[in-house]
């Protein structure tokens, strides 16, 4: 027997609504809690959300319509940022750390070099046995304006063309650069006969070319040479040769290599490449120039005290003292005293005709002419009556045939100068006279020999870089105005 049960209709519908009822209510208040936890939420966070972004701004910029004249702007960016320089490599690395620990140089194992003979000016000098004689590119804005413009390729190679030189004297200088890389020493210098001297001279062509410790090609080669001249220094007060003081021919090693580094002072100072101690013995080594001075104004061996002057001496002093004020390192007022009595000593000496020559005798090595002249161009006085003279003698009394006393190279390196700085037919006429002929004397691997000059051969290393000195002329300093 079954049972079943069933609810009136009454009852039925009652149930239902209390279902509907129980439903809806449970809806709205899952609602509400959302709601509720919203605005908890909204409470606590709502701050930092507003909270406004430091360092942003938003700036309406109204689209611009295409136009079709329209074209992109030019930007030069060589004003925006200055070029990083190269990562130094490891051999620089070592350098500069070993430098920096210690001012004694580390030794080098001696080595046997046979080296040619050297003449320094004329045969005068020393006796039988003795010495007988590129705005450039970024990064450069600090560099005097007489030296930057051999600091950019473009302004370089615009210079030498309107200078009267050729493609053919920048392959030559490019030559002579890689030859004297491939002859460097271990411990950075050059020949083992005056090395100091030899090593002054290299590193002049390479500033001559711009090349600095930044450069990727010669940077090391310019840097090793630095230190070594600064080895030297650091080990003699400032005294710039490895020859005794006692020794007459130290006086040259002194003030080619005192040009050299203060050229590379100035270089590596605008550059921001700090070398230890470079800046100590540029100073010490000028100083001892300024003082050596004799009271005539001129410079003798030793630098002994007294009167007179030795020219072929005295020019490399001249020349680096100017070098030396291009540094920073003194106020220029110092720098009035040793170069009014220069000039004053070298007016006294000048001949009638122009001519300058070894002492007070200008008929005696008058080819040295050229660096008197220079030396006046040098401090401003490249429109004197004595430059004039001596332009006038140079036109008048030289010749460039190679391998004959016309072509002494110690004498054209301060010719080549002096004529450029005063330009006009003068320097035309001389810039053909020894141009080609000197390109045409070039040897296959970059480097110069010259023989058959009157005071004996010529050291095929200083002869190669006075010959790229002489090929430099076109933009090494400012034409015209005798600024350097």
């Amino acid at each position: 027997m079954s049972i079943h049960a069933t609810l009136s209709p009454e009852a039925q519908e009652r149930l239902n609504a209390q279902q509907r009822n129980s439903t809806i209510s449970s809806a709205i208040i899952a609602l509400l809690s959302v709601v509720v936890i919203a605005l908890v939420l909204s409470i606590f966070l709502l701050p930092e959300i507003l909270k406004p972004m430091d360092g942003i701004e938003a700036t309406y910029v109204p689209a611009k319509k295409d136009d079709p004249n329209d074209k992109p702007p030019v930007v030069d960016h060589s004003l925006k940022r200055k070029p990083t320089p190269p990562a130094p490599s490891s051999a620089q690395l070592k350098a500069l750390a070993a430098h920096t620990l210690s001012p004694v140089s580390i030794p080098v194992p001696d080595e046997v070099v046979t080296a040619p003979s050297l003449d320094f000016g004329d045969g005068y000098d020393f006796g039988p046995g003795g010495i007988g004689d590129g705005i450039g590119g970024p990064g450069f804005e600090g560099i005097p304006d007489d030296m930057r413009k051999r600091c950019s390729p473009a302004d370089r190679m615009a210079r030498l063309l309107s200078e009267g030189g050729t493609a053919q004297c920048e392959d030559a200088v490019v030559k002579a650069l890689d030859w004297l890389q491939t002859t460097q020493k271990p411990d950075g210098s050059w020949t083992g006969d005056h090395p100091v001297a030899m090593t002054g001279l290299a590193l002049l062509a390479y500033l001559g070319h711009c090349e600095t410790p930044q450069s990727v090609k010669y940077g090391e080669t310019v840097l090793k040479g630095i230190i070594y001249l600064i080895d030297i220094g650091m080990k003699n007060d400032g005294r710039l040769s490895n020859k005794d003081s006692t020794s007459i021919q130290w006086v040259y090693d002194h003030g080619i290599a005192a040009y050299a580094l203060a050229e590379a002072y100035t270089f590596c100072s605008r550059l921001k490449i700090n070398i230890p101690n470079l800046d100590t013995v540029t100073k010490q080594s000028i100083d001892m120039i300024m003082q050596g001075q004799t009271d005539d104004g001129g410079w003798v061996y030793k630098f002994a005290s007294g009167g007179g002057g030795d020219n072929s001496v005295g020019f490399w002093q001249i020349q680096a003292m100017k070098a030396g004020k291009h540094t920073g390192l003194w106020p220029n007022s110092k720098f009035t005293k040793p170069s009014r009595g220069a000039l004053k000593w070298l007016e006294k000496v000048q001949g009638n005709d122009g001519a300058i020559g070894y002492r007070n005798d200008p008929s005696r090595s008058p080819g040295l002419t050229g660096g008197g002249v220079l030396a006046f161009q040098m401090w401003d006085r490249g429109s004197s009556n004595q430059a004039r003279k001596g332009i006038k003698w140079i036109a008048e009394n030289t010749e460039f045939e190679w391998g004959q006393e016309s072509s002494n190279l110690y004498y054209h390196y301060y010719h080549a100068q002096a004529m450029i700085n005063h330009g006009g037919k003068e320097w035309q006429d001389y810039n053909l006279r020894f141009r080609d002929t000197l390109l045409k004397a070039q040897n296959a691997d970059g480097s110069w020999t010259q023989g058959g000059i009157k005071h004996g051969p010529v050291n095929v290393h200083m002869a190669t870089c006075l010959s790229t000195l002489m090929l430099e002329v076109y933009y090494r300093f400012l034409p015209g105005t005798g600024g350097k």
